[in-house]
């Protein structure tokens, strides 16, 4: 399945279907040679000790691409923020991404992930052509759908 999206815009609303790489382990040498230096969005997880992914990054990549965006976030020795520093020396990480080749559907489905996510802190704004924003996100492994 190819990392996309899809866009349908109906009047003032626009929904999104969000197809996503595979989930892979974050490794500096695999995310050099596979990911694509393109603009996307990616997501990055940890494992906990129970085995479990934990949602704990989503960020937009446009200059340099989705390639150098993912190599700088998955290394402890280039990450400022002391929490995210934390995660990447003690837990396995994982990442995924999806090609946006538009800045302004990015915003849009960033905006979508941010409110859903962390609905009383974020700060992302969306691209203001829509009233209504709608996001399906498609993985490999299972469809998750969002409203």
């Amino acid at each position: 399945m190819e990392a996309r999206i899809t866009k349908l815009v109906e009047i003032s609303d626009v929904y999104y279907t969000v197809f996503w790489s595979r989930l892979q382990k974050a490794d500096r040498y695999e995310i050099i040679t596979k990911v694509p230096s393109v603009a996307g969005i990616f997501e990055l997880y940890f494992q906990d000790k129970h085995k479990q992914l934990n949602l704990f990054h989503i960020a937009k990549a446009w200059y340099g691409g989705l390639r150098t965006a993912l190599r700088k976030a998955t290394d402890p020795e280039l990450e400022e923020d002391k929490t995210k520093k934390d995660i990447l020396e003690n837990y396995d990480t994982y990442y995924r991404y999806t090609v946006i080749p538009s800045y302004a559907d990015m915003s849009d489905i960033l905006y979508f992930f941010a409110a859903t996510y962390r609905p009383h802190t974020h700060q992302v704004v969306a691209s203001g052509r829509y009233e209504n924003i709608f996001v399906n996100e498609v993985s490999e492994d299972k469809i998750v759908t969002v409203d």
